[in-house]
């Protein structure tokens, strides 16, 4: 009995939390960009700030992670805006829905007495799917991004006309809690256009957002001097010494400088252990920003998760690095929302700096776990394949007009039947059948582009290559990523023509919808279904340990992808996501023949890496 009124009692807790409170009028203040200092209603003030992306947080919950910041001693959330986010498709945009509502998330920031820095891109890297930018703009052949090509700004043009009526209102001058606007993120370590800059700084005050405004860079001198702009406030990616701040007020003199990017954790890409940076460097850094009184900017203060296909890539030193599905980030607040030892941590130093008086640590929220979730194997894709597009040669996803999921590419082979098969350009994942016999798999992760192709028992062999596109990449030079097989296949060095092409987007409706079918093909590319019951529901984990590479979707909802080269095994499903009585999980495998249990777990370690 004691056990069900803490239960009830966690739920009405909970209600209260994401129940809207009122808007009250805030009066206006002022904030400037003094010569060394930022100034509020004019004195100097210290940001310290934690960021978080309301795109990566349920909405139900981000008043509760804001309110975790807060106890955490940050005066201020940073977020940054997805354009692909909002804008659903070409020239469709959405700030009103309730995981887009934009305004609404700044307006629960200053309604627990935050401020708030916001960070519209349009570019901001992130992790994010393309770095925020809408993948849309891919299927011109030849378009260039973060530069003043003509259909890029046409497109950057029409986000800031649809997101500054939502932002106007919002600024500090005008009674809302937002300090400063971004303007594009991290320029200096890809292009040199100031001009470029320039124009964004200019669209956003023709939409009457007049600032103030600043960038952020690493703090090279080659960075700041092609992503700075004059009068706009420095942000350094990171500012951990000294060194780093006289440099930027070297470059641009005048303005105040902050670190816009101080990294309590590090991102992850599939195949590497989990990044764990040292807590000792952390608490380093952290005594000179706070002994010194630097503002700074925690990135991230909670990561949240890659829901869906949004989570990006990146093209290091290693090649194609697709980031996981969890952005926990190892950040001071969980994925899951809860305070971790270097939460405790930074409390304890921004406490100290602060004079005490921070607020109690929110409750966490409840979790739960069902030992074990029996799943069958319910439909084939290769039953629900839809009707092809035909192509010469193999053309890109967005040659399409799709821009995440799956692609089907198949023809007939004639003339040379077997030999090296070359795929130029895979982008990301395929596996390559032979009348139907799975003869191999090419990963562009491991720089993988061909295999060798057997002889076949038919005389006209049918040739079929599934192509998973993964992240688009979101840093650096090879942003132009597109998606599916990107230019031709080639046989023994003869080019193979003539091509049906089964676009494949996998919506999570399409995948729950299919999953209602019973089909018995024996080829790889399977969903497994299963059903479970909760009394009440919680955040849970769904942990596919057993199952190779796919994703997980779950009353409609698609948590993310899996793959069992680790290091996640466990995907985030929160508590909105599910409903009293039975939930349906479905998985789709690339790879798996046989029905495998599933579990819910109360926490999101599991696997050897974990």
């Amino acid at each position: 009995m004691k056990r069900l009124l803490v239960a009830l009692l966690t739920v009405a807790a909970l209600a209260a939390l994401a129940a809207e409170q009122p808007p009250r009028p805030s009066p206006a203040h002022t904030f400037a960009l003094g010569p060394t200092d930022f100034l509020l209603d004019g004195r100097p003030f210290q940001i310290i700030s934690g960021e978080m992306h309301p795109a990566r947080i349920p909405p139900e919950y981000w008043r509760h992670r804001i309110r975790m910041a807060k106890a955490m001693g940050c005066n201020t959330i940073a977020a940054y805006v997805f354009w692909n986010f909002h804008e659903t498709s070409e020239g469709v945009f959405d700030f009103s829905s309730p995981w887009r509502d934009l305004a609404r998330f700044v307006r629960i920031a200053q309604e627990e007495g935050m401020w708030v820095i916001l960070r519209p891109g349009p570019y901001v890297c992130a992790e994010w799917d393309f770095g925020g930018i809408p993948p849309y703009l891919l299927r011109d052949p030849d378009i260039k991004v973060r530069c003043l090509d003509p259909r890029y700004m046409a497109a950057v043009e029409r986000y800031i006309a649809h997101l500054a009526p939502v932002v106007r209102p919002l600024m500090v001058s005008r009674g809302g809690p937002i300090l400063m606007v971004q303007v594009e993120n991290e320029y200096g370590s890809y292009g040199n256009d100031r001009a470029y800059l320039a124009r964004l700084r200019q669209l956003w005050q023709r939409n009457g957002v007049s600032g103030p405004f600043y960038t952020a860079d690493g703090p090279t001198p080659s960075m700041l001097d092609a992503g700075t702009l004059p009068g706009a406030a420095v942000g350094l990616d990171s500012g951990s010494s000294e060194k780093d701040w006289d440099l930027a007020r070297s470059i641009v003199p005048g303005v105040p400088v902050f670190s816009s990017e101080t990294y309590p954790g590090w991102l992850t890409h599939w195949g590497e252990p989990w990044a764990r940076p040292p807590l000792d460097e952390l608490r380093a850094e952290m005594a000179f920003l706070l002994g010194a009184r630097k503002s700074f900017n925690l990135y991230v203060v909670h990561g949240g998760t890659n829901f869906g296909f949004t989570a990006g890539a990146n093209t290091g030193g290693k090649g194609y690095e697709p980031d996981v599905t969890s952005y926990d980030y190892d950040a001071p607040i969980s994925e899951q929302g809860r305070a971790t030892p270097k939460f405790m941590a930074l409390r304890e130093m921004i406490g100290a700096a602060r004079g005490g008086g921070l607020p109690p640590i929110p409750d966490p929220i409840p979790t739960l776990a069902v030992p074990e979730i029996p799943m069958r194997r319910v439909a084939s894709l290769w039953s629900h394949l839809p009707a092809p597009l035909l192509a010469v040669q193999p053309r890109p996803f967005e040659a399409f007009g799709q821009d995440q999921g799956l692609a089907l590419y198949r023809t007939t082979l004639v003339g040379r039947k077997s030999g090296r098969l070359q795929v130029t350009d895979l982008h990301d994942y395929a596996l390559v059948f032979v009348d139907g016999r799975l003869v191999g798999t090419l990963d562009r992760r491991l720089g993988e582009h061909s295999l060798e192709l057997p002889k076949a028992d038919r005389p006209a062999p049918v040739l079929d290559i599934l192509v998973e596109g993964m992240g688009h990449v979101n840093f650096g030079q090879a942003m132009i990523d597109r998606k599916g097989i990107t230019d031709r296949v080639t046989l023994g060095g003869m080019t193979l023509m003539n091509w049906k092409v089964f676009p494949l987007p996998f919506s999570a409706d399409w995948a729950m919808s299919v999953a209602d079918h019973d089909e018995a093909d024996t080829r790889p590319g399977v969903f497994f279904a299963g059903t479970f019951r909760v009394d009440r529901p919680a955040d849970t984990f769904i942990d596919v340990t057993g199952y190779t590479k796919g994703m997980v979707f779950v009353n409609g909802h698609n948590l993310g992808r899996y793959w069992n080269i680790g290091p996640q095994f466990r995907l985030y499903c929160p508590a909105p996501f599910l409903r009293a009585g039975e939930n349906r999980v479905v998985v789709f495998d690339f790879h798996q023949e046989r029905a495998l249990p599933v579990r819910a777990e109360a926490s999101r370690p599991a696997g050897p890496l974990e």
